[in-house]
């Protein structure tokens, strides 16, 4: 287990970062919260702190709500969840006074408590008392944490309420009102979806357009019942009932075609009370939009192919194929480090290539017929058709090769990334998401050709491409650390910084004693990312329409918007 990390960002794994498994969204709702106001009760807010390197910061917080000891807070917290790292939280709950408060250092404490986004997960829905300073517990204070995935294929919908002819709730003005929408659970409960602004002194207010997620709306169920209240605010915290109505996801993609959803908000007790009740105004759905979130998954699923090409070292270093010592030596009992890391990241890749067809490349040897240096050559010598049938034909082809050339140097490798990129190009003119390329180099030293390679990847960095680079041998792989641009942006020799981080080195040696199924894990862990990244700022989406969680059809007719997914926030 690593060290605690940061709670929102990746910590590093074998050769490099982890790729975040999902996004998590947090809702939070307080008990019993201890009163510390005099004539009113307290005004709480949920501060959010997460742990970095041993030191607490604040993430975000939510609204202030007035005179309120059992509060249910609108805000969603969104966090990087990372299956592999303790991520510490603290949740603090202030009372506030005033509105411009900005810290919370003046504020009165009613009780904090310490736990892991993994436990949080894991129970989805984790109850806990609230501690005061030196643990004493803050009286009968419990805050509740709801968990919820934002799961790849999900969206947002953004929603666009208004009111016409609202009960005038107040004396000497009228009614300041605000709409909350609850989504009911399986077993009951009511969970807080979203809660509008106030609108001053308007019985037809229009309230601001607000996004939420399917699975926070709904759960990805359209049918799923939806409780919607609208209340008189009340500077005080006791909110008079105007109505309320129920609806669901499906009821409001009806509209379209310059028609609206509207729902009759009524009040139980007038309607019971009152022979001629209609209702107490009605609230109008008047837009809805669709933004898509699309996964890694969804444009494989869509028929996305994923090219994969190797180039391997061919130069003098590697040592004579013929001698036990040599780095390219065909032993027959056990494959070398080049044909492990050949096969053990090929063999993920050829299954999102229908063809199973897979180009194989050599820099930095001899080849015949003439014998001249070539930092770019098919190692099956046809250079019409450079592709080998499934990982198995390249290593055959590999091995064939071998005895067919002179290992000479130096080690350039900027020519293939320019031929693939290339290549990518010309993926690109179809603007559909149709194919994207991995390639990946063999090398068993730092490249010779170190600025020309930055300028190449930054040029590629523009393409339908990502690029793997593994270090095999013992050398000094440092100076390879700068093409990865985990630590900072990989610029060209001019200074222009990369597009999308699309290189992944990691050395060979660092997975001798693991599995190939984790040297494959390690330098794969990015692609999916970078595969949304790249569609993503092209605004690309999958080929086929994208159903929705549940329905075939609905989702697919409404307009949509696409959006990034993995490793991103919408």
């Amino acid at each position: 287990m690593n060290d605690v990390q940061d709670a929102t960002s990746p910590g590093a794994a074998l050769g490099g970062p982890v790729a975040c498994v999902s996004k998590v969204e947090l809702r939070v709702a307080c008990k019993a919260l201890l009163d510390r106001d005099t004539l009113n009760k307290s005004d709480p807010c949920v501060i959010l702190m997460v742990q970095n390197q041993g030191q607490w910061t604040e993430l975000d917080r939510t609204e202030v709500i007035k005179s309120n000891l059992h509060p249910v807070f609108a805000k969603v917290f969104t966090l990087d969840y990372y299956f592999e790292e303790v991520q510490k939280l603290r949740f603090e709950v202030y009372d506030i006074h005033g509105t411009h408060s900005i810290g919370a250092r003046d504020d009165d404490f009613l009780g904090g408590v310490e736990c892991t986004l993994g436990q949080i997960v894991a129970q989805k829905k984790m109850v806990k008392p609230l501690f005061l300073k030196y643990a004493k517990y803050a009286g009968k204070s419990a805050i509740t944490v709801h968990a919820e995935e934002i799961s790849g294929n999900n969206g947002y919908v953004e929603l666009f309420f208004c009111a016409k002819k609202l009960d005038d709730k107040d004396l000497f003005s009228k009614s300041d009102p605000f709409l909350e929408i609850y989504r009911i659970n399986d077993d009951g409960t009511e969970q807080l979806v979203h809660r509008t602004e106030v609108i001053k002194n308007n019985l037809n207010p229009v309230w601001e357009p607000f996004k939420v997620s399917l699975i926070s709306l709904c759960s990805c169920d359209e049918d799923r019942k939806l409780k919607c209240l609208v209340w008189d605010s009340d500077s005080r915290g006791k909110h008079d009932f105007i109505g309320e109505f129920y609806a669901t996801f499906r009821e409001m993609q009806k509209i379209g075609g310059g028609s609206k959803v509207t729902w009759d908000c009524m009040n139980p007790k007038y309607k019971l009370k009152k022979k001629n009740y209609k209702n107490s105004g009605v609230v109008i759905l008047s837009d809805l939009k669709l933004h898509r979130v699309y996964s890694f998954l969804d444009y494989i699923m869509g028929g996305c192919q994923i090219h994969f090409t190797v180039a391997i070292d061919f130069t003098a270093s590697n040592g004579d194929p013929r001698n036990s010592c040599s780095l390219h030596y065909i032993n027959p009992y056990q494959p070398n480090e080049y044909l492990k890391a050949l096969i053990a990241v090929g063999e993920i890749c050829q299954d999102y290539d229908s063809d199973k067809r897979f180009s194989a490349l050599g820099f930095g040897a001899r080849i015949p017929p003439n014998y001249e240096v070539s930092h770019d050559f098919a190692i099956n010598f046809n250079p019409e058709d450079d592709e080998c049938e499934e990982i198995q034909g390249v290593v055959e082809a590999y091995q064939n090769c071998l005895p067919k050339i002179q290992l000479y140097g130096p080690t350039n490798v900027s020519p293939i990334i320019s031929r693939i990129a290339k290549l990518s190009a010309g993926e690109e003119t179809i603007k559909d998401a149709s194919r994207y390329h991995i390639l990946l180099i063999l090398t068993d030293g730092v490249v010779t050709d170190m600025a020309d390679t930055r300028e190449a990847i930054v040029r590629a960095s523009y393409q339908p491409l990502s690029i793997i680079i593994v270090g095999v041998g013992n050398a000094d792989f440092t100076d390879m650390q700068i093409l990865d641009g985990d630590d900072g942006v990989l610029r060209s020799p001019k200074g222009e910084p990369v597009l999308r981080d699309i290189v992944q080195f990691v050395p060979f040696r660092d997975f001798k004693t693991a599995s190939p199924a984790a040297l494959a894990k390690c330098v794969l862990a990015e692609v999916p990312n970078q595969v949304v990244e790249y569609y993503s700022h092209k605004a690309i989406c999958p080929m086929p329409p994208v159903p929705s969680c549940d329905s075939p059809t609905s989702l697919a007719n409404t307009p949509t918007e696409s959006l990034p997914a993995v490793g991103t926030t919408a």
